[in-house]
Formats: structure tokens, sequence, C-alpha cells
């Protein structure tokens, strides 16, 4: 198994948070390959991403909430995407499907994080991990999915 990389090599100054992220794509990303069925797995998983030379550096909470809620609540959280993709589900890339799943995770689980900051973190995980223009893509389901789980807070964001 190999974790995804960063395309384009940017290691510069990246918070916390971001590194959380990256760290849970990775995670989410093995699940996936590894079927995305068995959750018995994630503890050999977690073992793994935690082995990573910067992960100390990373929300080692915000990781684990993400790469456990990402992955328990899979089928929930595809029901929630899946009418906005335009390909079956099988066709997306590991990437995309785990990204989408951490994204529509922060949507729909923890309002508490604004939806432009759970879209363009996602985007940005698509642009360093993702395919040349996954990030569109991603984007693109994800502003769909934001306009009705949090319709509310856009809306509020329009009149501001």
């Amino acid at each position: 198994m190999t974790d995804p990389k960063p395309r384009n090599g940017r290691n510069g100054a990246r918070s916390a948070r971001r590194m959380a992220r990256e760290f849970a794509l990775q995670g989410v990303y093995a699940w996936l390959l590894r079927g995305g069925a068995d959750l018995a797995e994630l503890g050999e998983i977690d073992a793994h991403v935690r082995d990573a030379e910067d992960f100390p550096q990373a929300d080692a909470q915000w990781y684990l909430t993400l790469l456990q809620g990402a992955t328990r609540q899979a089928d929930a959280l595809r029901a929630q995407f899946v009418p906005y993709i335009d390909r079956p589900l099988a066709e997306l890339s590991p990437i995309e499907h785990a990204i989408l799943l951490l994204g529509t995770f922060e949507l729909v689980q923890h309002l508490e994080v604004p939806y432009r900051v759970a879209i363009n973190e996602s985007v940005e995980l698509a642009k360093s991990f993702g395919g040349t223009d996954g990030y569109r893509f991603v984007n693109g389901v994800l502003d769909k999915l934001a306009a009705q789980v949090r319709a509310p807070e856009i809306q509020s964001a329009g009149r501001a």
C-alpha cells in the first residue's frame, strides 16, 4: 500500500488542522484501498499514519475525529454526496472518494467549521493529492451539497 503524496511538493507552513486533514486523507485512502468495509483495520491504518515523521505537528484529535467519522459513517456520507456526482461511485478515484467522504463529514457533522472552510480545505487536498482537475469536481460536488445541508449559513453569509 502506498500513501498518497502531494503532487506539488508544497510543504510550507501548514496549520496543525491542515496537516490533520492530510493525514486523515491518507488513512481514509488506505481504508478504501483495502476495500472500505472492515473498520477493524482502522487501528493498523491509524498506527501507520501516526508513524509519519511530521505527525506530531498535526492536530491529532482532529485527525482521529475525521478518520473515524469518515469511515464509520461512510455509507451515510455517500448517500449525501452521491446525488451530486456525475459518474457511478465505483468510478471515483480513491483520492476523490476519500476527499468527498472527509468534506461531507465536515459539512454534515461539524457545523462549527464554516462551510467555506470545509470546501476550501477539501479543494486544497484535491489540488495537492488528486488528479489534474479533481479539485474542480470536488468543489462542484461539495458546493451543491453545502447548498442543501448548510442553507441557513449560506443565506446568512450572503446577507453579510
